[in-house]
């Protein structure tokens, strides 16, 4: 789904240079004067209401779904060739029977005539009207759409496409004439390249002489004519009729998408990021404070201790002070804190999954900052993503393993079996039972049963291998040799205070990482739900890397406090409290429901909140990892450097 102060300041500069920089993108196509420019068709989304900006459904519609009775190309719609990315976020792009030659005028020309809609099909139209559906089509692989002013920066861009109806006064007026605005630029002489398009629809039955058939010219302000009402009573007759119209641009072509790409409040864009940025330099001064000056005072103390021959002191009241002060801290589980944790297996296969997806993440907005992940290039971002989890395979089974074994495992032939397929085995399932919901409701959205025996069929050939290789080379390595060696009876831990039992230590630190990326999840799911395009990578890069060093950094904080208070549980706890901050990502995403959408029906709430479910479940394994292994390598480091007799 591209939007010191000069370093900062090359970061925040590559989302605008990829915009303009296409790498792999759509090669460009230049036209000749009477060429025919095709225009493909894709899905109808539904869009945010105008009024409010309310949401009211989330099921998307095949353009050629029978009940809309749009006009087809004869003898039949052919489909267009789609990324599997396009395929998965429920593009359907087909072919249509708009005739468009460049830089040649059409007026009053008739798409179709004569199209009957019955009270069935009328019901289906109007409610899709009142749900505020939008048509999307593409001219040379650009979006059509209607041109559009911010009110907070009084900017004018194009959006992606445009309404199927309207409504007035409780009647729905079905769109049936469309104003084509076409702009093209000329390379050389007599070749030329569209650079932008817009489409201006309109509903009309008659002009108001009453006479005049709808599709002849364009109708100005003050002849406005009789829109057209679908009756859900009685048959209506429709006809569809369309014009063109060509203008010259000085836009060039490598720049043509700028006009799509809209920052919406920038402003708040840079608040976030200052906001995340103040949270992470106070987060990592307090981590710093406590590691360098409280950890150096106890690992000086503690190694004084040891070289201390206490048989020279045995009459002295210091050495029985620094006696009492040596039996309390963190050095006194030394012998138990690197005991194997509970459910070692399951730990260890999802900090494998989360190392994979780590790096597939970091890999994808890289990719995405380097201009790989142009908007013109349909789905090129679900591609990738799927593509990098699968072939990062080899990480995820080789951290799960090397884990596992460190952990002191003995079923290393399930954990080579889990690792590649509980976690994926559980988004796929609960992908599957949502895409029933899509097929049930005849959504574009539902991805083909092809389609799904495709990704299983690359995830057994490619995937399962490629983790199968990858925990082969775990095991053969060394086990992580820990600092100090555990004691065979694990001790007593004492009660703990009110903040550093798990829930309430869990909420408090999750709420931090999710406070770096709060704003930028409010854009990304907009862009997700509301059909917009998002490309504002540069903010996202930073704000990732914000996450990342908060959720280490609360973690190891965490950590330390938990083994002061002797308790060395910290395995466990320092995976689940990083990954409670997906806690905070799912209740955001019921805050955004309730306030931003009206789905109604059971299958649109249902497809939100599973879909919302999956992407938490993903973050907190990914923040869970993250905070593991910051931990683990905070307790590795701390335990040696001090002298254990």
């Amino acid at each position: 789904m591209t939007p010191s102060a000069a370093f900062i300041a090359s970061f925040l500069a590559l989302p605008q240079l990829s915009t303009a920089f296409y790498l792999p993108g759509v090669a460009p196509t230049s036209y000749k004067v009477g060429d025919l420019v095709p225009l493909n068709v894709n899905r109808l989304t539904p869009v945010g209401s105008q009024e409010d900006g309310t949401l009211r459904s989330v099921v998307s519609f095949d353009y050629y779904h029978p009940a809309f009775h749009f006009c087809r190309p004869e003898p039949a719609p052919k489909d267009v060739s789609e990324s599997l990315g396009s395929i998965l976020f429920g593009d359907r792009i087909r072919t249509s029977p708009f005739e468009l030659k460049m830089a040649q005028n059409e007026t009053c020309r008739t798409l179709c005539s004569d199209v009957v809609y019955d009270e069935s099909s009328a019901h289906f139209v109007n409610r899709r009207i009142a749900q505020g559906f939008a048509l999307n089509w593409l001219v040379d692989g650009l979006p059509a759409g209607q041109l559009i002013e911010d009110d907070v920066t009084q900017t004018k861009f194009y959006s992606q496409g445009f309404a199927l109806g309207s409504a007035d006064q409780k009647e729905m007026h079905l769109n049936n004439h469309y104003d084509i605005l076409i702009d093209y630029h000329e390379t050389s002489a007599g070749e030329y390249r569209v650079v932008g398009v817009i489409v201006q629809p309109d509903s009309r039955l008659k002009h108001a002489d009453g006479n005049t058939p709808a599709h002849c010219g364009r109708v100005d302000s003050n002849n406005r004519g009789v829109p057209i009402t679908l009756s859900e009573t009685e048959e209506t007759n429709v006809d569809f009729t369309y014009s063109v119209y060509w203008r010259e641009s000085p836009t060039a072509w490598a720049t043509r998408w700028d006009k799509y790409l809209h920052v919406f409040d920038p402003k708040i864009h840079w608040f976030s990021l200052i906001n995340s940025a103040v949270i992470v330099i106070v987060l990592v001064i307090t981590v710093v404070s406590v590691l360098l000056r409280t950890l150096r005072k106890d690992i000086q103390r503690y190694n004084r201790l040891d070289s201390i021959n206490l048989d020279d002191l045995s009459g002295t009241s210091a050495a029985v002070e620094d006696g009492v002060q040596e039996d309390s801290g963190w050095k006194l589980v030394h012998g138990d804190v690197f005991r194997t944790p509970s459910s070692p297996l399951i730990l260890s296969v999802f900090l494998g999954n989360g190392a994979q997806l780590f790096v597939m993440t970091g890999f994808t907005i890289a990719f995405a900052l380097l201009g790989f992940l142009s908007p013109s290039n349909r789905g090129s971002l679900g591609t990738i993503m799927v593509l990098l989890y699968t072939v990062l395979g080899f990480i995820g089974g080789y951290v799960s393993s090397r884990v596992y074994k460190s952990f002191g495992g003995e079923s290393w032939k399930l954990n080579i079996a889990l690792t590649p397929l509980m976690v994926p085995g559980i988004v796929f399932a609960t992908f599957f039972l949502l895409n029933l919901f899509l097929w049930a409701k005849q959504s574009s959205g539902a991805v083909p049963f092809t389609t799904m025996l495709v990704i299983v069929s690359i995830w057994f050939i490619i995937s399962v291998p490629l983790s199968f290789a990858g925990s082969w080379v775990g095991f053969r390595q060394p086990a992580i040799q820990p600092p100090v060696r555990t004691n065979q009876i694990p001790r007593q831990i004492p009660p703990s205070t009110t903040y550093m039992r798990p829930i309430p230590s869990m909420l408090l630190v999750g709420i931090l990482p999710f406070g770096a990326i709060f704003v930028e999840l409010y854009f990304i799911m907009s862009s997700i739900w509301f059909s917009k395009v998002y490309y504002m990578f540069g903010f996202l890069f930073l704000c990732y890397g914000l996450m990342i060093i908060t959720c280490a950094a609360v973690t190891v904080l965490m950590v330390y406090f938990l083994l002061c208070s002797e308790n060395y549980h910290w395995h466990w706890r320092a995976f689940m409290t990083a990954g409670a901050s997906a806690f905070y990502v799912f209740a955001n995403a019921l805050m955004y429901w309730i306030t931003k959408l009206q789905l109604g029906g059971l299958a649109g709430s249902v497809l939100y909140i599973g879909y919302s479910a999956l992407i938490s479940f993903l973050f907190f394994i990914l923040t869970g990892s993250i905070g593991f292994f910051a931990s683990w390598l905070f307790v590795q480091k701390i335990y040696g450097s001090i002298k254990i007799d």
